[in-house]
């Protein structure tokens, strides 16, 4: 205790507190000055707790100072288990509670900053399920969930960003790299023009080359665009099918129903939402009615203690037997006529019963398919989000299973084809191997005529200088293709820059003169900025001014509207304490003794005479004790002078048997001695 009231006093003696306590002056803190500091630590946690807490009465302190414990996940130490217990101490400014969260709050204060941070963000607000049943609230609370989950992973990635944070070496050698490779890019930059100045015209060719990567970059553009336009125009049409299908589903819907069976079903369910209104919803609230005016009367009335609950027992076992014996009395009292009439009530009731029965199934079921609709519009729009395409309908199915058997015969048919192929190109590899055999032999022989001759390599010189022609003449020919391609290019290309010349001819002239009208305006938003800067000087002053002045009566008025607060505050204090005085009286007056025993005065008096039977006890116990004090601290001394002597009684015996056998030992030593 001392430690955890030494680190307390720390901590508050440093920043941000700076209280200068000591273990005395914290020690004789009052209660209402350790609540006060509590909500001060809490504050300082949690800005939305930095408050006085004579401005608000001591339940609702409580209640606020128990909600940012739970939310920071605060156990109580064994100490104080009872939750009740707990609660009480928290209230009144105990020491021994407030202490002890004193103590846990300032180990680790920034852990529940950021814990109390997150929480005014992930605490999930609970909206009850009836209020979903609106399309604008479940819309609401479902974007309100999305972006519960966006704030949970931006945070988890904020936090992975702050661990993984590159060291200052590493950017160090990222940034010399990089300069390394600028160097390299400027080499490199300024060998390839000086390569290009070479070249004639070369800043003419670099401009049309660079209109031209210009141009194919509009060009890839344009494609793009072409592509999700497209995309967009099939995802309009399967839309357009899809809304097709439903308007002809609705037309066929509209044209096989009568307006009888229309009207029909409209009856049915006007007769339930009129039944619902009528008898099941104000049965129900008169229900909850009842039940909350019978907790509001047990909240009103005092504390019970198990005497009291084992008295309502007694009574309400009692009222029971009763009724029991009021049945019995009433069943041997059995009229024909009563029988009836009770067998027709018993059909009604059963009727009624399963009449609520059905409704509430009924307005399950609905419930549940709402649901299960919502569920299905979920499920569609993920399913659009990650397909690319909503989820096909019945029809469109179909379509898409004749789709895939026409294909599936379509495939079949290329894999025959195929296997028809790869048998004949097996076949035709045969055929190569053959032909390549024989053209071997025919070359060994040539080579042998050759070598006979006197000629020998003649073919493969043949060969390889047609074969060299060929290249040569192919070569030539792309060349002659290349220069009448670049011929044309540039031909192109001066033909594009000319006419582009002349459609921004027009442009340039009207561009002049708009330069000459922007000068103008300019100089004219010049002077008026001049004139409103010295207005806006004056107005800002008399702003000021007026800002003082509300400043100074807003102060006013919330030093007015405390006071007005604590007033009533105290107002409301006093009259629960009247109240509460009241009640006391009209029990302790009341004839019943039932009654009277619950009141606070018998109470205290049944308590102080048990009390004060207690102390005679105890006062009758001290003096026989004092009494017998002198004899039995001779007896106890007699007692201990007795136990001395019996152990000095059983050393002396100790040693002389010890002796004794010493002595034999010595005896048998002779003896043997003797012998030999």
């Amino acid at each position: 205790m001392g430690d955890q009231m030494q680190f307390i006093v720390e901590k508050l003696n440093q920043e941000p507190f700076r209280k200068n306590y000591n273990l005395i002056s914290f020690d004789s803190l009052e209660s209402v000055q350790l609540l006060q500091l509590l909500s001060d630590v809490l504050g300082e946690i949690d800005p939305k707790h930095a408050v006085d807490i004579r401005e608000e009465l001591p339940e609702q302190t409580a209640k606020r100072m128990l909600s940012l414990l739970g939310i920071l996940k605060y156990k109580p130490p064994g100490g104080v288990s009872d939750l009740s217990a707990f609660r009480q101490g928290l209230v009144t400014g105990s020491k021994p509670v407030i202490h002890p969260v004193l103590h846990w709050l300032l180990q680790r204060t920034n852990e529940l900053k950021k814990r109390a941070y997150l929480a005014r963000f992930l605490v999930r607000l609970e909206v009850p399920a009836e209020f979903l049943q609106d399309d604008t609230v479940a819309d609401i609370n479902k974007q309100y969930e999305e972006l519960m989950e966006a704030f949970k992973n931006l945070h988890k990635e904020y936090e992975q960003l702050k661990t993984s944070a590159l060291s200052t070496a590493e950017i160090r050698r990222d940034i010399s790299a990089m300069e390394e490779e600028k160097d390299q890019l400027v080499k490199r930059v300024e060998r390839l023009k000086k390569r290009v100045e070479t070249v004639q015209n070369h800043q003419r060719m670099l401009e049309i080359a660079r209109q031209l990567r210009l141009e194919k970059e509009r060009e890839e553009s344009l494609v793009q665009q072409k592509q999700e336009q497209k995309s967009q125009l099939f995802h309009a049409e399967q839309r357009l099918q899809r809304a097709q299908v439903q308007l002809k589903e609705m037309q066929h819907v509209v044209a096989d129903s009568k307006p009888e069976s229309l009207m029909k079903k409209l009856e049915e369910e006007i007769n339930f939402n009129s039944y619902l209104v009528t008898e099941k919803l104000p049965r129900e609230l008169e229900s909850k009615k009842t039940s909350v005016y019978f907790l509001q009367k047990v909240v009103a009335e005092p504390a019970m203690t198990q005497a009291d609950l084992t008295a309502l027992e007694s009574e309400i076992n009692e009222v029971n037997a009763q009724m029991n014996q009021l049945i019995e009395k009433r069943m041997m009292k059995y009229e024909p006529t009563e029988s009836k009439f009770s067998m027709y009530r018993q059909q009604a009731s059963i009727i009624a019963r399963k009449k609520e029965a059905k409704a509430e199934e009924l307005q399950a079921a609905k419930e549940e398919m709402s649901s299960l609709e919502r569920q299905m519009q979920e499920k569609t729009s993920q399913a659009h989000e990650l397909e690319g395409s909503e989820v096909l309908t019945e029809d469109e199915f179909k379509q898409y299973v004749n789709k895939l058997r026409s294909k599936s015969t379509f495939y079949k048919k290329k894999r025959l084809e195929i296997a028809e192929i790869t048998a004949e190109y097996g076949i035709l590899q045969r055929t190569e191997e053959l032909l390549k055999q024989r053209h071997e032999a025919i070359q060994q022989q040539l080579q042998a005529i050759e070598e006979k001759k006197g000629i020998s390599g003649y073919s493969y010189t043949q060969e390889e200088l047609e074969r060299v022609s060929a290249v040569k003449s192919e070569m030539d020919e792309m060349k002659g293709q290349t220069l009448d391609n670049m011929s044309e290019m540039v031909k192109k290309l001066n033909a594009m820059v000319a006419e582009k010349k002349a459609s921004l001819a027009p442009v340039i002239k009207e561009l002049r003169q708009l330069r000459q009208k922007c000068q103008e305006l300019s100089q004219e938003c010049g002077e008026k900025k001049i004139q409103y800067d010295s207005c806006a000087a004056g107005l800002e002053t008399n702003r000021s001014a007026l800002e003082q002045e509300v400043k100074g009566l807003l102060e006013e008025c919330a030093q007015e509207e405390s006071n007005y607060h604590y007033i009533n505050c105290m107002k409301r204090t006093l009259e629960v304490q009247l109240q509460r005085a009241k009640e006391e009286m009209k029990v302790y007056v009341s004839p019943d003794p039932q009654e009277r025993r619950r009141a606070v005065r018998e109470q205290y008096t049944r308590t102080i005479l048990e009390q004060e039977n207690l102390g005679k006890k105890l006062r009758e116990k001290q003096k026989m004790v004092r009494e017998s004090h002198g004899p039995n601290m001779k007896q106890m001394k007699m007692w201990q002078d007795f136990e001395q002597l019996m152990e000095c009684k059983r050393e002396c015996f100790l040693k002389q048997q010890n002796q004794a056998a010493i002595g034999q030992v010595i005896q048998e030593g002779g003896k043997d001695r003797l012998v030999l």
